[in-house]
């Protein structure tokens, strides 16, 4: 499948490649489909909307920047994404102009479920994560963060 993106260019995305958000994303709902593009360099992936060129998400896996996150999912999403053994989390990154300012979106995971490629933006309601918690502590390093810090 060919799509168009804002920041490659046409780009050959393979059908594996493709996930299914059968309820959009938060605000967002009309974009159902989307493709995961993983970046070679690093533990970035992309999620490209397959209609819209200008619309993606940066997104991270939360598990390398903070080891401890954690997290269950709510049986009606496990149901929802028919989720039986596999499932890969990411985070959206929000890049900011002073990179080390940067941020992970803790608080709602991307929750993909790879077999059946179906996604979802899942919001964590009674959770002690964020929206805005740092890629980076002040010192360079990965943050060593514990929940709502």
């Amino acid at each position: 499948m060919i799509i168009q993106t804002a920041s490659w260019g046409e780009l050959d995305i393979a059908e594996e490649q493709i996930y299914r958000f059968p309820k959009g994303m938060p605000g967002f709902e009309e974009e159902t489909e989307f493709a995961l593009i993983s970046l070679e360099e690093g533990p970035f992936d992309y999620l490209q909307s397959t209609k819209e060129p200008g619309f993606a998400f940066l997104l991270g896996d939360p598990f390398v920047y903070y080891p401890q996150y954690e997290f269950e999912l709510p049986e009606a999403d496990t149901e929802e994404l028919d989720i039986q053994s596999q499932v890969v989390i990411r985070c959206i990154i929000s890049l900011k102009e002073q990179i080390d300012q940067s941020t992970m979106n803790l608080l709602a995971p991307i929750v993909l479920n790879p077999e059946k490629n179906l996604g979802k933006q899942v919001v964590l309601h009674h959770s002690p994560y964020q929206t805005r918690h740092p890629l980076w502590s002040e010192n360079g390093s990965q943050p060593s963060a514990k929940a709502g810090e």
